[in-house]
């Protein structure tokens, strides 16, 4: 993919970077391990620093000093999974079958209505909204090269009748972004691409009918999103499978949350996808996890905290080449974690996304080498 701050080998894993930051890294880290794009959150970017600020500084590039490319996620999902700071016990509905009584407890979290959302900042609580128009002009605003259209995110327990209600509001919403993308779509002086996102929950009807609606209109990509995707990965290879004949050739295709394990993405790329990000590599570095190859671990990570590792004088993992492998032992880590010191959590994240980073490089090598299942096999 080309964008105006660099071009993008596919298929890519994507380290999330939600508020401007992928946590506990500066952009020199980033350079260092290889990230091609970063993710930012149009929800938390707009409440904190603010998207006027951001325009100030003539986009996030500048801002954070990030000069490759940026996607940001339109905050759909934020918007309705953190949508009510005094609600947050309802972050997700569980057997409910009715859809009237399944609208009610989403909106005791947001204000859904056919114009968009209204919703409690989880910061202060204070009232904001998002309309489809509004969710484009902040992203235009904070300037990522690749935004999102705003969408209704519906949970995994969405009966039929809700997430088609659902679905059918992402439609015309998507429609709706389109229109004002196209009203100022190079607001910083270069072009950004905007997506559409694929809907639909579990229900494969569903998702055959919102593939069909999506990939109709005019959008530079395609995204596949829902609670399933990544959490589930099960659901999320059927759901995969269903869509992968309905999906253009010619434009990106990215599954939203995909990278919990090293494996997710050898499923994700084998059906076709190009892009995906999870928060999971980072998240669990900040806690003690490291990725390791199998053979050292059938998880593929190990907990660096466990007591086994105080003397242990190997790197995480042999075959790694990172900074962290390359410099320090697993007693080095263990100790630095349980003394609390924030270096462990800089040289755990490093480790972790370099070795996503460092597989993805190995996954685009053996596609052009026609050995990427021998490769997958390998992992196995």
């Amino acid at each position: 993919m080309h964008t105006a701050h660099g071009d993008i080998e596919t298929p890519i894993f994507m380290p999330v970077g939600t508020k401007a930051t992928v946590k506990a890294l500066d952009t020199n880290d980033l350079e260092k391990i290889g990230a091609q794009i970063i993710l930012g959150n149009t929800y938390h970017l707009h409440l904190r620093p603010g998207e006027d600020l951001i325009d100030t500084f003539g986009g996030l590039h500048t801002f954070m000093n990030w000069n490759k490319p940026i996607l940001t996620d339109s905050g759909g999902f934020q918007v309705f999974s953190l949508g009510d700071v005094r609600n947050t016990k309802n972050t997700k509905l569980r057997n409910i079958g009715d859809a009237n009584t399944e609208k009610h407890a989403h909106q005791s979290m947001v204000a859904i209505d056919e114009d968009g959302v209204t919703f409690r900042s989880y910061i202060d609580g204070s009232e904001h909204r998002f309309t489809p128009e509004e969710a484009i002009r902040i992203q235009h605003k904070i300037g990522a090269d690749i935004i999102m259209a705003f969408d209704e995110c519906t949970p995994d327990t969405a009966s039929l009748r809700y997430a088609k209600e659902a679905m059918e509001r992402t439609h015309r919403w998507a429609a709706r972004c389109i229109d004002e993308h196209k009203k100022d779509s190079h607001h910083h002086g270069y072009e950004q691409f905007l997506f559409g996102i694929i809907q639909g929950g579990n229900h494969s009807v569903l998702r055959i009918e919102s593939a069909t609606a999506i990939t109709g209109m005019d959008f530079d990509g395609i995204a596949i999103g829902g609670e399933s995707i990544g959490y589930n990965m099960e659901a999320t290879k059927e759901i995969l499978n269903t869509l992968l004949p309905l999906l253009p050739e010619d434009k990106p295709r990215y599954t939203m949350g995909v990278g919990f394990s090293p494996m997710d993405l050898f499923e994700v790329v084998e059906r076709g996808i190009d892009m995906f990000d999870c928060v999971a590599p980072t998240r669990m570095a900040r806690n003690g996890n490291v990725y390791v190859h199998k053979h050292i671990s059938e998880k593929y990570r190990i907990d660096i905290t466990n007591a086994k590792y105080r003397e242990d004088k190997t790197p995480i993992d042999h075959d790694c080449l990172c900074y962290t492998c390359t410099h320090h032992s697993r007693a080095y880590l263990h100790h630095l974690f349980r003394e609390n010191e924030i270096l462990a959590q800089r040289l755990a994240t490093i480790h972790n996304l370099h070795f996503f980073l460092s597989l993805m490089t190995d996954i685009r090598e053996a596609i052009k080498h026609d050995r990427f299942l021998a490769l997958k096999q390998e992992w196995m």
